[in-house]
């Protein structure tokens, strides 16, 4: 476990609320024809409209929850799409439960 890059990246009130969209996608976003938003994810796009940022900020913001472990990517075609990394969000909490 990456912890010190995971507590980096729960740093920022924008990237955890990424987290929190990504856990209930399709409470937040409405899906791309033919996407199953719970099994592939969000696109990129979606969350950069949401965030209300530019696509350069919020996919930097993407990449370093991305090598924290705590999304994954799926590229469809001309598309990525992000979701949680649901195994490594558990293995952070039994972290916090066991260690600190």
């Amino acid at each position: 476990m990456k912890t010190i890059e995971i507590f980096k990246a729960l740093s920022n009130e924008s990237r955890l609320q990424i987290l929190k969209w990504l856990k209930a996608p399709e409470l937040h976003f409405t899906p791309h024809e033919g996407i199953d938003m719970k099994e592939t994810g969000v696109c990129v796009s979606q969350i950069t409209e949401k965030l209300n940022m530019t696509q350069s900020t919020a996919s930097q913001y993407l990449s370093m929850l991305l090598r924290a472990g705590l999304i994954k990517t799926e590229r469809i075609g001309k598309f990525t799409y992000y979701k949680r990394d649901e195994d490594a969000i558990s293995k952070i909490t039994d972290f916090l439960k066991e260690e600190v």
